[in-house]
């Protein structure tokens, strides 16, 4: 069983990621976006220092890096949280996660850039083609009443995933070689992100969410604890197990999770175009990826 963990922790986060989308529509109806990331963080993070307190894997001496903790808190966790819940209040949950399916993408790019061993093929130059081609027909640019609100919900989206795909990148590039246990990883980003969210959120009427039982425990648990926290965790493990950019591949899940969620469980008007857009998506990335 424990050789299969990687593959388990592998799924398992793709399925934790491709519900979020949901939960960050139903928590930007009460809250605003900076107010979603901070009770996402705030709940991610206690379990997190809880769990990494108990492994005795915090070392003062691992602050030397913080600088890397600090930038990673904010390429992986608030700026990105931000945008995603920005198109989350614009888009349908299903289409919000298909549009994630492009950081792969952004990742592959990012690695062309700064990762010497990364190499660009024509492949995978028509694999960025082809994603991207499907990130602008799920815009709908043929649809004049929904254009301005796709699009102004796309940019949010593909922004998130650009950053996220940075803090891939990042991660590979600086934090993998310091080899520090993925449980002290994934503390001091949220730590870090924490900090950052207290002193720049505004907190006014942030109790409206309590109106809602259920969008609370959808922002707390179902955001915070598991799609934080547990999320987190599972990603710096994997990290650790697979590398930063085979690890970037657990996004390809959520999207199909996030679509059938919102066709099947929610009623989204989920259409033939978006699903067309979101094989685009899907082909793009397994063409970079095509060994």
């Amino acid at each position: 069983m424990f050789k299969n963990l990687p593959s388990i922790a592998f799924w398992l986060i793709g399925i934790i990621w491709g519900s979020n989308f949901i939960y960050m529509k139903w928590a930007s109806e009460y809250l605003s976006a900076s107010q979603v990331v901070f009770i996402r963080v705030l709940f991610g993070f206690i379990p997190v220092l809880c769990y990494a307190l108990y492994l005795k894997v915090i070392k003062l001496e691992h602050f030397k890096y913080a600088i890397h903790f600090f930038i990673m808190s904010l390429l992986g966790t608030t700026v990105y949280y931000y945008f995603f819940v920005k198109a989350a209040a614009l888009l349908l949950s299903g289409v919000n996660g298909a549009l994630s399916g492009s950081i792969p993408l952004f990742t592959f790019i990012l690695s062309i850039i700064f990762i010497n061993e990364e190499r660009a093929t024509f492949r995978r130059f028509l694999g960025i083609i082809v994603g991207l081609l499907g990130v602008v027909l799920i815009a709908k640019p043929f649809d004049a009443n929904l254009l301005q609100t796709n699009i102004n919900g796309v940019i949010y989206i593909v922004t998130g995933s650009l950053v996220l795909g940075m803090s891939f990148v990042y991660a590979k590039k600086f934090l993998t070689r310091l080899k520090i246990h993925f449980a002290a990883l994934t503390t001091y980003q949220l730590g870090f992100a924490l900090l950052v969210l207290v002193i720049f959120t505004d907190f006014t009427n942030i109790t409206n969410i309590l109106n809602n039982t259920h969008v609370f425990l959808g922002a707390s648990i179902g955001l915070g604890l598991l799609g934080t926290g547990l999320a987190f965790i599972l990603y710096y493990y994997l990290v650790e197990k697979l590398g930063a950019v085979n690890a970037s591949t657990a996004t390809y899940i959520p999207p199909v999770v996030a679509l059938i969620i919102g066709y099947f469980f929610i009623g989204e008007n989920i259409t033939l175009v978006d699903i067309l857009a979101t094989m685009l998506i899907f082909s793009g990335v397994f063409l970079i990826n095509k060994k």
